[in-house]
């Protein structure tokens, strides 16, 4: 970040994630995301980033999955990114809601077709009696759906956590690390520094 950061943190994270992808060997676009139990205990998982605008940030999965689940109940969460080369970090936070029909379709038809294979296949978080029980559903899909289109299962969709607040984290000398947070406002964004 610049002595005086820009007014808006989707800046920042754009122009972070540019860095990170350049630099990150697997994956730049993963993403811890934490979602709670209906007991209110913590669930974090690693996901992938899939898209990202003005209103939030977005990722796809199997809607009767672990985190389908709990976000149904609290349509809460929280993302963190980490670039290990880059000694940064990202913190989001807030609400969550579906994306659209039109979004969760589009961004299916660009999987590969094995991943839309993978989609039906998978029944995502319940217990698997082995391997052997999922590489045969995998056959039983290939060969229903055959070379015609595979179709977006109705239990796979995605979620954009619309953040309320979004945390820079850049690793200094003497562990005086650099903080600057964002928090929604009515107006925009508000921000300050935090101590280390």
């Amino acid at each position: 970040m610049s002595p005086t950061p820009p007014a808006d943190p989707y800046a920042i994270f754009a122009e972070w994630m540019a860095e990170a992808t350049a630099s990150e060997v697997n994956d730049p676009n993963a993403m811890c995301l934490a979602t709670c139990t209906p007991d209110g205990r913590p669930s974090a998982r690693m996901v992938l980033l899939k898209g990202v605008d003005p209103r939030g940030f977005v990722f796809y999965t199997n809607l009767e999955s672990r985190k389908g689940s709990e976000l149904a109940i609290n349509p809460q969460a929280a993302l963190c990114f980490h670039w290990k080369s880059l000694a940064r970090s990202i913190r989001v936070e807030g609400q969550v809601e579906k994306v659209t029909g039109a979004e969760a379709d589009a961004y299916y038809a660009s999987r590969s077709r094995g991943s839309r294979i993978g989609a039906w296949a998978s029944r995502q978080s319940r217990p698997l009696e082995g391997r052997f029980a999922l590489e045969k559903a995998v056959a039983e899909y290939t060969m229903k759906f055959g070379i015609s289109e595979i179709p977006r299962p109705a239990h796979w969709s995605g979620f954009r956590v619309l953040p309320a607040r979004i945390e820079f984290w850049r690793d200094m000398p003497f562990r005086l690390h650099e903080r600057r947070v964002f928090t929604a406002t009515a107006d925009g964004w508000g921000t300050e520094a935090l101590f280390p």
